[in-house]
């Protein structure tokens, strides 16, 4: 039964965790996303699958771990994909200013 439960939470979780890749690729910018609570989330993810192992409770609630763990690490992967594209944006930003301030002189 602990399994079961265990197993229905990593499944609630993992319900989630592609929805928000999704989202934050969508949105096409890094604010509103946070780094180091993905971070933190796949540590924790890492932990529970060193648990697992350590134990010898290997079974099948480590595949949910390990497919949440590889979801939230694309999340990390579309933050950086999008502070890329954030950098962009800012720097053409910059560059239309410059410009716009060398044609008034």
């Amino acid at each position: 039964m602990p399994e079961i439960l265990e197993t229905l939470m990593l499944v609630c979780f993992g319900i989630s965790w592609p929805l928000t890749v999704y989202k934050s690729y969508k949105a096409g910018t890094a604010k509103g996303m946070s780094r180091p609570f993905i971070l933190l989330i796949m540590c924790g993810y890492v932990a529970g699958i060193t648990a697992k192992i350590m134990s010898g409770n290997v079974n099948y609630v480590l595949v949910a771990y390990i497919i949440n763990l590889l979801i939230v690490s694309t999340d990390l992967v579309v933050y950086y994909r999008n502070r890329h594209l954030d950098r962009l944006r800012e720097n053409e930003e910059k560059g239309k200013a410059i410009k716009a301030v060398g044609e008034k002189a």
